[in-house]
């Protein structure tokens, strides 16, 4: 390896340790990269190509953990869907309204993605009973946010803690439209209303008190659903019982995927990546707007529009970051990166704040105390906020044994920070990231090797 780098991942009793050895006299990344497909999408193309009639072509799917969850679930109430790959995945759907009742429990794993929006679908189906689960993490993760605009819509659930944890189970029933005012910005919230307003006689709208990303009311546009848009007051409206028809979809590459290398090749001095067809939607770029504000060198080639997505390659080279405070609208449309984010702030100029995330508790993990205590053994000097984060800039990190909590972003962002840290740093649960990132380790140590 001409930069001496070491990244090597150790099985010890069936967990993956992920071991980052900065050499003593620096590294500098360099190299082009292709991320996998976006999260977000692959999970809607597979649920909507399940309800909807006719054959759904993806391609680009991402091939992680989590949209394999919601293939299982759904092949589990009759549609047919082929082996998951990169290059087409084949999806025959069973129509709006007549997914069977499965036989089994539907598990869906560590995915709130997969259950929350699931559950609007479920819900929706008269006449049939569901059980819904997932794993450890997820059965401790809110999912009265949803359950309760669900119910609303006369929705039939019921779940521990009053209805607010899985395994919940679900009784199909004929739902009424609402005009939900959600007290949170939540695609997910937002995705799972209207999916269970596709079921409904009228109109159903979901009011949000800011943005939050739109790909649900794009796929479902391109299926053939009627949706009306009202940026002026963060509303979107779905007409119930529209005629779905199966599409192609190509699925971009996941732009919180390519969060971790945008920030890698900024903080690493003499860096220089290119990070191909990332999706560029305008609900996802808060990160880019983040990284802006701090004076990050990063610019868009080969813009482009793909399937109702727009596209671009993104170019990064190694900067000298400066501390903003990240809040308010732009909250939503990143808040996946916060944890990458505080990578970044480590080494900024001064001190960055990051407010109005209070959401990062209810995720795979409490991702403001962990990403605070985790990187905080590493020598960086984090302040755990109510509802975000305060770094000070300027530390130097030293390599030690961190946890990824079985958070598969805090694993990819606690490796990003070893990059920069002296000595060797070792990641345990470093398996998480194949979460939404399963090649992850074998880029990382592409790009240290170039």
């Amino acid at each position: 390896m001409s930069n001496n780098v070491v990244v090597t991942l150790k099985n010890i009793a069936n967990q993956q340790n992920l071991i980052v050895r900065r050499p003593e006299a620096g590294l500098s990344l360099q190299g082009r990269i292709q991320i996998p497909g976006d999260k977000s999408i692959s999970h809607r193309a597979l649920m909507l190509g399940a309800i909807a009639s006719g054959e759904t072509r993806i391609k680009g799917l991402l091939l992680g953990e989590d949209p394999r969850s919601t293939a299982s679930c759904f092949r589990q109430m009759g549609a047919e869907i082929s082996p998951l790959n990169t290059d087409e995945v084949i999806v025959k759907g069973v129509g709006l309204g007549l997914l069977q009742e499965p036989n089994e429990v539907l598990n869906a794993g560590n995915s709130g993605t997969t259950l929350r929006l699931m559950l609007g679908i479920l819900a929706s189906q008269p006449g049939r009973f569901f059980t819904v689960t997932g794993d450890n993490s997820l059965r401790s993760r809110p999912m009265s946010r949803v359950v309760k605009p669900l119910q609303q819509m006369g929705a039939k659930i019921w779940g521990r803690k009053g209805d607010s944890l899985a395994p919940l189970a679900v009784r199909g029933t004929e739902l009424q439209p609402i005009h939900y005012h959600s007290p949170i910005a939540s695609a997910q919230v937002k995705s799972c209303v209207l999916l269970a307003g596709l079921m409904t006689t009228g109109e159903t709208t979901v009011t949000e008190p800011a943005l939050s990303r739109d790909h649900s009311e794009r796929m479902l546009q391109a299926f053939g659903a009627k949706i009306k848009v009202d940026p002026e007051t963060n509303s979107v409206t779905i007409q119930g019982r529209p005629k779905l028809e199966g599409q192609t979809v190509i699925v971009p590459g996941d732009i919180s995927s390519a969060a971790f290398w945008l920030i890698a090749g900024a903080i690493v001095p003499d860096s220089e990546l290119l990070i191909e067809n990332v999706g560029v939607n305008p609900t996802r770029t808060g990160i880019l707007e983040a990284l802006a504000m701090m004076g990050a060198n990063i610019t868009k080639e080969n813009e482009r529009e793909v399937a109702g997505e727009p596209v671009a390659d993104l170019r990064v080279r190694s900067s000298k970051l400066q501390s903003c405070t990240i809040s308010g609208d732009i909250i939503p449309r990143l808040i996946d990166e916060i944890p990458i984010l505080a990578v970044a702030a480590i080494f900024a100029e001064g001190t960055t704040i990051i407010k109005d995330a209070a959401e990062l508790r209810v995720k795979e993990s409490d991702r403001l105390a962990v990403t605070a205590n985790q990187l905080n053994r590493m020598g960086a000097k984090i302040h755990e906020l109510p509802d975000g984060l305060e770094i000070t800039g300027g530390t130097t990190l030293i390599g030690t044994e961190v946890d990824s909590c079985t958070d598969h972003r805090i694993a990819m962002s606690l490796a990003i920070a070893a990059l920069n840290a002296k000595g060797t740093t070792t990641i345990h649960g470093a398996e998480a990231a194949a979460i939404s990132y399963p090649d992850f380790v074998t880029t990382l140590q592409g790009i240290c090797e170039s």
